[in-house]
C-alpha cells in the first residue's frame, strides 16, 4: 500500500537525509521525500501497520531535523 503525507522539510539535503531515515524503517518498502512539494510517498511492506510505521519513521526523520512535521 502506498500513501502521500505532507512533510515540513527546511531543505533539499534535509529531505534526501530524512528519505533515507524512513527507507530504513521497519514497514517501509520504498519512500520518497519531495523538497519542492513538501510531500513524502510511502510504501509500506505488506502486513505492516500503516499508522505505527508512520510514528517509526517520524521519529527516525526528528533525529534528522528535530522540528520535522509529518502530517499523519
Amino acid at each position: 500500500m502506498k500513501k502521500t503525507y505532507k512533510i515540513e522539510v527546511d531543505c533539499a539535503n534535509c529531505a534526501n537525509l530524512m528519505e533515507d531515515a524512513a527507507r530504513k524503517t521497519d514497514g517501509v518498502a520504498t519512500a520518497t521525500v519531495n523538497f519542492m512539494t513538501q510531500k513524502m510517498i510511502v510504501e509500506f511492506a505488506d502486513g505492516h501497520d500503516p499508522k505505527k510505521v508512520m510514528q517509526d519513521v517520524l521519529k527516525a526523520c526528528k533525529k534528522v531535523e528535530p522540528d520535522c512535521e509529518i502530517e499523519l
